[in-house]
């Protein structure tokens, strides 16, 4: 058996496996030369998910199952020595994309049966799932309906997603409302404070006030998900929530490899992507995020091939103010000295902090100020309005305010007379470059959203600049 296309190592693993499954089966291996041809030669190709097509192909030449049963139908399997099937990485991936070519005449799907509930998410795909190579052929040989594997009919849940919940965590109320604004207009936001403030807390909190996926967007995700080999139903329509640890590389943040994967910006897709001690990562790995956050994709370009993967992710981004995390705390006893806290603030470029939109303290609270609050608004609560202003925004622009370009800044963000002076004063002493301008804008639209204002307004503009101020100034 020679099969073309695939790596001899690949090679050498699949011809053992499907060799042994149909033996074990009780089909019959033809003595003949056997030549698999993979084509076109150029895609990439993993030798696991064609185990089941290699082997049907192989039963259908020799005539053990009739050739023409298989016309109509798309395959995907790996196969145990015994012929029994295992699930594949990119069900839901290949479902979805099989539904996405010209029309033409419509296909059903034959993969493992593990795979079946998150290929079936795909509305109209024709799912069938076997267990086994026996059920598969058992399943074109038959002249009754029921010995034929039966179509997969899921049954999606009713129940919205789970989140943590904002009512955790009491009082911080100028950060909650910062985050506030980031989720109604999907704004990119920094957080600065003490070890123990409530960063990390608040930002695990920061998905359950995001408006609900839609039905494009869920699959969007769970499709890269699925691609990585990360799905799992129950996170079915969740936002993502990816949380890197600092010694992360530049390949595990944006994706690649020999054969290139999705990297976390792009499993955080539609989602959240935490970078908790933001100054503690690489700075070059750091650097990487600059053009995604821009153009909510990533390219990766390697000398035999090139993947895109879609990367629109919201960041959210944890920090101390200095190296020993104590700087403006009550208590004093930061003992950095300013050149020490100059380099550690620096860590993080210029030009990536100017794409974050929203920079905020994180104030640490005193046992007795916590012992006296009542539990904090509830996600709901809060979630009820950033839908509100998310809908109002689809509604004018269809997308979020954070995903405007400059063009449609002009033409969506009316500013009243106060509210454009007020705006020019703060970019000319601030130094402001043109890119925050137009951010400082977006999230002055977003607060005006929120407040159901068409139009955009000095106090929203004022709030708008209050979460621009530099980290140096907290």
């Amino acid at each position: 058996m020679n099969i073309v296309g695939l790596a001899d190592a690949e090679v050498r693993e699949s011809k053992d496996r499907v060799r042994a499954a149909l033996q074990n089966s009780g089909f019959e291996v033809p003595s003949r030369r056997i030549t698999i041809n993979l084509a076109p030669a150029e895609l990439p190709k993993e030798s696991g998910r064609f185990d089941l097509p290699i082997a049907l192909g192989i039963l259908a030449a020799s005539d053990q199952i009739p050739a023409g049963a298989l016309d109509g139908y798309e395959f995907a399997g790996e196969l145990s020595l015994s012929g029994e099937l295992r699930p594949v990485r990119g069900a839901l991936a290949m479902s979805f994309a099989m539904l996405r070519q010209p029309a033409g005449p419509a296909r059903a799907f034959v993969l493992p049966w593990a795979n079946a509930d998150e290929a079936a998410l795909v509305t109209d795909a024709v799912i069938y799932p076997a267990r086994s190579l026996l059920d598969v052929c058992a399943h074109f040989a038959a002249t009754a309906d029921e010995a034929r594997l039966a179509r997969y009919r899921p049954v999606p849940s009713a129940d919205p997603p789970v989140y943590p919940d904002f009512a955790d965590v009491k009082g911080q109320q100028q950060v909650k409302r910062a985050l506030e604004v980031a989720a109604a207009g999907l704004h990119s936001v920094l957080l600065i404070g003490p070890p123990g403030a409530g960063k990390s807390m608040l930002a695990s909190r920061f998905p359950g006030l995001l408006p609900p996926l839609r039905e494009a967007e869920a699959l969007e995700t769970a499709a890269i998900q699925s691609l990585a080999g990360s799905f799992a139903i129950e996170r079915w329509r969740k936002r993502p929530f990816r949380s890197p640890h600092h010694t992360s590389s530049g390949v595990a943040l944006v994706g690649g490899g020999q054969g290139p994967r999705p990297g976390e910006i792009s499993l955080a897709h539609h989602g959240v992507l935490f970078l908790d001690e933001l100054p503690e990562f690489d700075r070059k790995v750091l650097e990487v995020l600059r053009e995604p956050l821009e153009t909510g994709a990533i390219t990766i370009s390697r000398a035999a091939r090139q993947a895109d993967f879609p990367a629109s992710f919201q960041l959210i981004a944890a920090m101390n103010p200095c190296p020993c995390g104590w700087l403006g705390h009550p208590s004093s006893k930061c003992r950095c000295t300013p050149d020490a806290v100059q380099r550690y603030q620096d860590r993080i470029s210029g030009p990536l902090l100017d794409r974050i939109d929203i920079q905020v303290p994180v104030a640490a609270m005193t046992l007795d100020t916590m012992a006296q609050l009542a539990d904090g608004e509830p996600s709901a609560a809060i979630g009820a309005r950033v839908t509100q202003a998310h809908a109002r925004q689809l509604s004018r622009q269809g997308k979020a305010n954070q995903k405007l370009t400059t063009r449609e800044i002009d033409h969506h963000c009316h500013l009243d007379a106060a509210a454009e002076r007020l705006l020019g004063d703060a970019m000319q002493h601030l130094h402001w470059s043109a890119r925050a301008y137009h951010r400082v804008l977006k999230v002055a639209r977003t607060i005006a959203d929120l407040a159901a204002s068409d139009t955009v307004l000095a106090m929203h503009v004022a709030e708008a600049i209050q979460y621009r101020r530099g980290l140096r100034d907290h």
